[in-house]
């Protein structure tokens, strides 16, 4: 892996003070974090912009990650005082977090209602790159209003989506802290692709995500990448496996680690190597 990890493109900046300045015109902030890395994935520089605000914490992408490890950090973040809970990429749940929505919004609602107005409530949905803000506001929706991609950076500006009558979301551009202090948490940010692969050594990544990974639930690892039972060696020793294993050669019998470091990121970010969740819940 590279000495540091760090990406912080221009944008990132103005979104800061954009939402900055878009904050008094909401009622509640919805903050996503990846279920698989909730701390790595949670930017404690969003979380001193929102402060004052009602907040939900949702784990997103839950499917993908370990489910007895997501209720975990969900005792973890409730009993921090955070109003937490689970959210799927593919869909689901969409009832139980329209009624946390309107929980907590309540205050704001019954306040606009004793002067005699019908209120329509208004959210931020934040986070970091990739997490799946865009994909999030569909599922809610039920129908694709927000550009979504499995690449961090897509969404660039504020999009208001109207849910109903009386509720919008607002969708944001992602936006990582300006350094990224902790690189063991910065791994974990390059594995689940929420730092662009393209200023990484995408081999030295997926090499070190294999190990990671071995370290976690290494029979899923051996069976994905139909490696040997008594292998668990140095990163790029793992990788050369993977391509033994899945066939990824070059003429010659060369690996081709190139390739299988873009596939084992894919598959992996795809929930195809199984149900992993890079770190662990202290409760």
């Amino acid at each position: 892996m590279p000495s540091s990890i760090n990406w912080y493109p221009g944008h990132m900046a103005k979104s800061r003070r954009m939402l900055s300045e878009q904050l008094r015109a909401v009622d509640a902030v919805i903050e996503l974090v990846d279920a698989r890395a909730p701390v790595a994935t949670s930017n404690t520089d969003l979380r001193s912009l929102i402060r004052g605000k009602a907040r939900l914490l949702v784990l997103n992408k839950a499917d993908l990650a370990d489910d007895r490890e997501t209720s975990r950090w969900l005792e973890h973040f409730r009993k921090g005082g955070a109003e937490a809970m689970r959210f799927n990429s593919t869909g689901g749940r969409v009832k139980e977090m329209l009624a946390k929505i309107e929980e907590a919004t309540l205050p704001a609602v019954e306040r606009a209602r004793a002067r005699g107005i019908e209120k329509t409530v208004r959210l931020m949905v934040v986070g970091i790159p990739n997490v799946g803000k865009s994909t999030f506001i569909n599922r809610i929706n039920g129908s694709a209003v927000a550009k979504t991609s499995d690449r961090p950076g897509v969404t660039r500006a504020k999009q208001w989506v109207k849910i109903g009558p009386y509720l919008e979301l607002m969708d944001t551009p992602g936006m990582l802290p300006p350094r990224l202090d902790n690189q063991d948490r910065a791994k974990s940010l390059a594995y689940l692709g929420s730092v662009r692969d393209q200023i990484l050594d995408t081999e030295e990544l997926a090499a070190s995500l294999l190990q990671r990974l071995m370290e976690l639930r290494p029979e899923l690892v051996r069976a994905r990448f139909k490696l040997p039972d008594d292998i668990f060696e140095h990163p790029e020793k793992l990788l050369e496996a993977a391509c033994r294993g899945r066939g990824w050669l070059l003429s010659g019998g060369r690996f081709d680690t190139e390739r299988a470091a873009a596939l084992v990121l894919d598959e992996f970010r795809a929930g195809k190597v199984g149900n992993i969740t890079l770190e662990r819940a202290e409760v």
